[in-house]
């Protein structure tokens, strides 16, 4: 429309934009299509968008028409595939949840058109989920709309491309495992994951009981827009629609504080060695906190790899794959999984004797990675353990009386394929579903011509194939923005979005 200044429109931040359609000094339509138009340009170069909502225009007219101003009016938002929307499929990748569109929407899409959002597309993901690059047989592969070459990340990889491309000023994604850091890490953007519990989805998505806690979150370019988000979902709305999430309001008090923080500080987790880009990013932001007031103290993870492993993978298939294999079910077993489901199916004999096998090469806790069948007995204590661990950590932050903490996020964006290759780095964003803490990814630096160089040396922990693997998925990176995680303890979102938004403004 020759009235319409998308650019103008496409240029301005989510609070500035979410003023101006209140107040009236924008209408909606234009915001609307002024997204939709930009949306359809980054789909095409990125393959980021499995399914238009059409029913969004109906809604666009409706909301204008009640006048009823929430928090979002009339912005535009993408959700996640495997977030349920009325009347759409939720199909995580797999052909079988083809044309079996589901009943109601999930308690977060509920929440945001109440508060005048108009969640417009649905965005790609990987089959199954269970992998931080984005690909499916459905949809296909999503690119980094960065760097083609490049994976977005996973499992919300649609989500962080098309917000990542300026195509979305506000998605919604789930993390598992860091399915919503990898992607923001990699596409350059911010997101932010809850605790579990803070925000509902409906969990039909996924198909196992999981030791770890799965959250619901939102990502956006800056976040001021993070905390928009959070705001208008932590609503009367959210706590009388699901009686199990905690009536917790959004807490202003503490995200608008300026008191100095005191904040905890790693440089690596001593299993997945930080590449020279992830380290010199925790290093350049210690010294910034530090300049502009906050008190930086060291902090030493230990038995990242026991917790990845026993915790995590041996959580996850706790019943020997038996879900995961009916998951797949009918589904094509090719790709890079052919081994893993092969893996599953052995007898345990065959196992023990393949961790014997590997260790020279595969230096890690392989044998965790391989013994997956656990009896009732087993699982139980793998519950105590994971208690037990939690209760570690927090007494450890207790005793350094943290508010906060600056850790490594992998990046930058690896080559697509390689994510499925490097399944144990995911051991920076694990640990924190593990422990069911609020964690954040900012984008920090770039890589740089002298990073690059440094990585030449760079042989890992092991010097097993993963890390060299690793070394390889890194190279040719220069000028790929690289962030830090920011965490907090549980129920502490607004917390962790102040220490986000400080980090941000250094």
């Amino acid at each position: 429309h020759p009235s319409v200044n998308m650019i103008s429109i496409l240029s301005l931040p989510l609070p500035e934009l979410s003023k101006k359609l209140r107040d009236g000094s924008l209408p909606p339509e234009h915001v609307f299509y002024a997204y939709v138009g930009k949306a359809l340009q980054i789909a095409t170069e990125t393959n980021c968008i499995t399914e238009y909502l059409q029913e969004s225009e109906t809604q666009l007219q409706k909301a204008k028409l009640t006048g009823k101003l929430g928090l979002l009016y009339g912005v535009p938002v993408s959700i996640k595939d495997s977030i349920n929307c009325q009347g759409h499929d939720s199909t995580l990748g797999f052909i079988k949840n083809l044309n079996k569109p589901v009943a109601e929407d999930s308690v977060v899409v509920q929440v945001l058109r109440r508060q005048g959002a108009i969640p417009f597309v649905k965005t790609n993901v990987p089959q199954s989920l269970i992998s931080y690059d984005c690909k499916n047989l459905i949809f296909g592969q999503t690119f980094n709309p960065l760097l083609y070459t490049r994976s977005p990340g996973g499992s919300s990889g649609g989500e962080g491309a098309l917000v990542g491309g300026g195509g979305s000023i506000l998605g919604f994604g789930t993390d598992v495992g860091g399915s919503l850091r990898f992607p923001a890490a990699f596409c350059g953007i911010c997101a932010l994951k809850p605790t579990g519990n803070r925000l509902r989805y409906s969990m039909n998505a996924l198909f196992w009981s999981l030791p770890v806690a799965a959250a619901v979150g939102p990502m956006a370019k800056d976040v001021e827009s993070l905390a928009l988000g959070m705001r208008a979902l932590l609503c009367e709305d959210m706590f009388n629609l699901d009686s199990t999430v905690p009536p917790l309001p959004f807490n202003e008090e503490v995200y608008s504080s300026r008191q100095p923080l005191r904040i905890g500080y790693y440089e690596t987790d001593f299993f997945t060695m930080p590449s020279p880009a992830m380290r010199r990013a925790v290093r350049e932001m210690k010294q910034l906190l530090e300049d502009a007031g906050h008190t930086l103290v060291p902090f030493e993870l230990m038995n990242v790899d026991y917790m990845l492993f026993n915790f995590c993978v041996r959580g996850m298939f706790a019943d020997g794959g038996t879900s995961f294999l009916k998951a797949f079910k009918g589904e094509l077993e090719k790709s890079s999984m052919r081994l893993f489901f092969w893996l599953l199916k052995s007898p345990n004999w065959l196992k023990t004797v393949l961790s014997w096998i590997a260790k020279p090469f595969v230096s890690t806790s392989f044998s965790g990675f391989v013994s997956f069948f656990s009896t009732v007995d087993e699982v139980w204590s793998l519950h105590q353990d994971i208690e037990e661990f939690c209760h570690q950590f927090i007494t450890q932050w207790k005793k350094l009386n943290l508010d906060v903490m600056l850790c490594p996020m992998l990046g930058p964006a690896l080559g697509i394929g390689y994510p499925s290759k490097l399944s144990v780095a995911v051991s920076y964003t694990m640990l924190y579903n593990t422990l069911d803490f609020p964690v954040g990814v900012v984008p920090v630096t770039m890589v740089t011509d002298e990073d690059e160089e440094e990585l030449k040396g760079y042989q890992g922990y092991f010097r097993d194939w993963w890390d060299r693997t690793l070394a390889k998925a890194f190279h040719g990176s220069v000028g790929l923005p690289v962030a830090v995680q920011c965490v907090a303890l549980p129920w502490q979102e607004e917390l962790c979005l102040r220490f986000m938004k400080e980090v941000e403004t250094l």
